[in-house]
């Protein structure tokens, strides 16, 4: 279990076992988001694939000498959750009170309500950081990646996903808070601007330009966008109903795995994933 302390001096553990910062910063997300998510994480074939990639990523590319991942933005810890479970140290880092409180009831240890600005980590303390669809609700990209950079140790891993293509951008993004999307080119452009190297990327879940294109791309620029931030819509979007389409969609995630299992760069997809190291 991280020492927090010793990355932090503003932190102090209230007696739901979380810790908090002395301050508070507004961040670009819906207030309801972490609840609206919270049910629908534990089935939904988005989350999981997700969590799968970015579990092989880290195990291909894992933090110096066993040092914790600090999940900054991480929601209610579904990714933290699935990185314990594989045996690595790590520490949700979660400005809103509702997506700590949902981590603390999953069960897990380590879990802190703040920003990385709020919670005033000490510089070159972290041994790595994940970001994962944190980014994109950053407006000023570098200067929030800089300050990373800052934060994380020497050769210190920082792990990355966002939404892919900006001629994707939907009522989705608009809702969820986000200020852009990305080419891979992009990503790993602003990554390395901002003082890290990067080890490996790739696009991830091949399949789901086309649906998105189709279902969401389309009605929003005709201007017949529905309501895609009510639970009923969550719920729907992460859904995957059995029979012949499950079974296509099982083989192709399982490939994006053994293709990143391996080392090997995917060209298209509907988010990008990176990995890379702090100089």
């Amino acid at each position: 279990m991280p020492d927090i302390q010793a990355v932090s001096a503003n932190l102090e553990l209230g007696r739901d076992g979380i810790w908090y910062s002395k301050d508070n910063q507004a961040v670009s997300y819906p207030p309801g988001g972490n609840d609206a998510f919270f049910s629908v994480e534990a089935r939904s074939f988005w989350f999981k694939h997700r969590n799968d990639c970015i579990l092989a990523a880290v195990k291909a590319y894992p933090p110096e000498r066993h040092g914790a991942i600090f999940d900054v933005g991480g929601g209610n810890g579904f990714v933290s959750l699935a990185l314990a479970a594989s045996g690595f140290d790590v520490a949700l880092v979660e400005p809103g009170r509702a997506g700590a409180s949902n981590a603390r009831r999953r069960g897990l240890e380590t879990v802190i309500c703040a920003t990385t600005a709020t919670a005033q980590f000490k510089p070159r303390s972290l041994p790595a950081v994940g970001l994962f669809d944190v980014v994109e609700h950053i407006e000023d990209d570098l200067s929030f990646l800089k300050s990373l950079r800052g934060l994380l140790k020497v050769q210190g891993r920082l792990y990355v996903t966002v939404p892919a293509y900006p001629f994707l951008w939907s009522g989705e993004d608009v809702s969820a808070g986000h200020y852009r999307r990305y080419t891979l080119e992009g990503l790993c452009s602003v990554i390395e601007r901002a003082g890290f190297e990067v080890e490996f990327s790739s696009y991830i879940f091949r399949f789901l330009p086309v649906p998105i294109a189709l279902f969401r791309v389309l009605p929003y620029r005709l201007g017949l966008s529905p309501a895609t931030d009510t639970p009923r819509a969550i719920a729907r979007d992460h859904a995957v109903q059995g029979g012949v389409v499950a079974g296509v969609l099982a083989r192709l995630l399982k490939s994006e795995i053994e293709s990143l299992e391996k080392k090997r760069a995917m060209g298209f997809g509907g988010s990008c994933l990176a990995v890379a190291r702090s100089r």
